[in-house]
């Protein structure tokens, strides 16, 4: 015998117990608007630094215009991800594209490493070779960056903490408002001193400060797309409070794992000796997931004994994170 409930019943929980809680979800919010005026800014940068760069011959400013135009080209990931996430479920994409983002914001921290493998690589080339550069030019149109760079990261503030893709987006623009202040810093010191190695040095300074930063949006969106369970989640908390509900002899079978970026979905098999506890009880317990852990979707298989159930593992047995 197996019941469905669904997290977005309002009743109160199970047995009168206390709901209120450690994660709540959040539905994506629209940053459409902020998508759309980042990449108008970037745009309009990348034009100002190839102008710049051709008109006084840097090479130095025509490279970070190429690496700015990969600015563009990640938030124009990270808004199709958002985007594709709210188009409406089919027959055969039965959850809609909720992972969109989620491959989103893989795609913009992979970005990001490879931005910072070319800047490295430039940067030691240059080491034994650089560059003369117009230092006050340099100063000028790196000045603009930090500018455009640091508004673009605000657009993105308040839902970094939400979403992993907006996230994704914030560090991104962040971490280029850093690059053009360090930017700014070089050119001060190149025009002050002539010291034409300073810009190679800075390169790879700057690179390794990005690439500490993204390591976590990395590692985290590489775990969301293997339906790892979300961050904030602890699966053990989730199972000693559904083993401890009333009537529940047992819990199996359970797995988590993300809906989306802002979301996650359970299923778990309730081993109940008593029976069907009934609709509204099911729906409260899925209340109560919702409240307390963030779990948006629950899906609750009642059965009368574990060992009617081939899919049962020995209780305290590690839980995987996985679809069942």
């Amino acid at each position: 015998m197996s019941s469905h409930s669904h997290s977005h019943a309002h009743s109160h929980p199970i047995g009168g117990r206390d709901h209120h809680g450690h994660g709540h979800t959040h539905a994506p919010a629209d940053f459409g608007a902020a998508f759309a005026t980042g990449i108008a800014l970037n745009l309009s940068y990348v034009g100002i630094e190839v102008a710049a760069g051709l008109w006084y011959g840097s090479l130095a400013l025509l490279a970070d215009a190429g690496h700015n135009l990969s600015d563009v080209a990640g938030l124009l990931i990270a808004w199709g991800g958002i985007t594709l996430a709210r188009r409406a479920p089919t027959p055969r994409f039965t959850w809609g594209l909720q992972r969109s983002p989620i491959l989103a914001a893989l795609a913009n921290a992979l970005i990001l490493v490879a931005a910072c493998g070319g800047i490295m690589l430039e940067s030691v080339q240059r080491l034994s070779n650089p560059l003369p550069v117009s230092g006050s030019v340099v100063m000028l149109v790196a000045a603009v960056g930090v500018v455009i760079n640091t508004a673009t990261a605000l657009l993105f503030m308040r839902g970094r903490k939400d979403d992993v893709n907006v996230r994704g987006a914030y560090l991104h623009m962040l971490a280029d408002a850093g690059v053009s202040a360090a930017v700014v810093l070089g050119g001060l010191i190149m025009a002050q001193t002539g010291w034409a190695i300073v810009d190679p040095l800075l390169g790879l300074a700057v690179a390794a400060l990005i690439l500490r930063g993204t390591w976590g949006l990395l590692r985290e969106s590489l775990a969301l797309a293997m339906d790892a369970v979300p961050p904030g989640i602890d699966p053990a908390a989730v199972q000693d409070w559904l083993d401890g509900l009333d009537g529940v002899a047992a819990v199996h079978d359970l797995h988590i794992w993300p809906h989306g970026t802002t979301d996650a979905v359970l299923t778990a098999h309730l081993v109940m000796p008593a029976g069907h506890p009934g609709d509204e009880i099911l729906a409260n317990i899925a209340h109560a997931l919702h409240h307390r852990f963030g779990i948006g979707h629950a899906t609750l298989q009642i059965e009368a004994a574990a060992d009617h159930c081939r899919q049962a593992v020995p209780h305290g047995e590690a839980i995987t994170a996985r679809k069942g």
